[in-house]
């Protein structure tokens, strides 16, 4: 009875810790950088598109079937769960912050906030949709059906014909760069927040977080229009 109890207790306090605002700057914070690191893992692996069919479909077929059986299954469900809590996180700080003031300012005028800062929580959203839209698009193969079931000479999903099939049409590429797009714009300001939330700000630091934020942003971005950008240009092609 007394272990049922500490663990109920601990379960209050824990739902109570993550209702606050301090939770859940938290929970963004822990949240977004392990999203973060998948976020470059997947970059890198784009990037593969330019070493060829052979060496991108290894590794679509190694991130497919990453681990086995309920293995593979946890990993995604993992990953699943760190973008549901980073979301609810965001609107539930929001609605805090809304709450905060519940009356509006008769005239607003930001001193310190940057435009893209104030607008984390509709990029955010916007990136959550490109995110279930990428997964519709090349996990399900829901949007180009016709070319998902294409398999290469060693019978494996041919990933490198989907991708190229895929940014060839404008309306996909498009879609794809404003996501990207506005994703750069949440990142340039989520790893600052990130670092502020953590207790990582030191006035030595400040400066590497403020230009190397951005920098890293940045980076992400270019590595990941490039390789649909050269599709698009016939640089990579079947």
């Amino acid at each position: 009875m007394a272990r049922r109890r500490d663990s109920r207790h601990l379960m209050g306090w824990m739902l109570g810790y993550l209702r606050s605002s301090v939770g859940a700057k938290h929970a963004m914070a822990v949240t977004g950088v392990l999203l973060a690191l998948f976020t470059i893992q997947h970059m890198t692996g784009h990037l593969l598109m330019f070493a060829g069919r052979d060496a991108y479909n290894d590794y679509a077929h190694w991130a497919q079937n990453l681990g086995h059986g309920s293995v593979k299954w946890l990993l995604r469900g993992g990953l699943l769960g760190l973008v549901v809590i980073h979301a609810v996180a965001g609107v539930r700080l929001a609605v805090i912050n809304r709450r905060a003031r519940p009356i509006r300012y008769a005239y607003y005028r930001p001193r310190t906030s940057s435009p893209w800062a104030r607008a984390m929580i509709y990029t955010g959203l916007f990136v959550l949709a490109f995110l279930v839209f990428h997964i519709v698009h090349f996990t399900a193969g829901l949007v180009q059906p016709e070319y998902f079931h294409v398999r290469d000479a060693q019978g494996r999903y041919d990933a490198y014909s989907m991708f190229v099939h895929g940014f060839q049409d404008p309306w996909i590429l498009g879609f794809y760069l404003a996501g990207m797009t506005l994703l750069t714009l949440h990142l340039v300001h989520g790893i600052a927040s990130t670092a502020q939330s953590l207790g990582l700000e030191h006035p030595r630091s400040n400066r590497l977080i403020g230009t190397g934020g951005p920098a890293l942003a940045v980076a992400i971005y270019i590595g990941f229009i490039v390789p649909p950008i050269a599709v698009a240009l016939g640089l990579i092609a079947l």
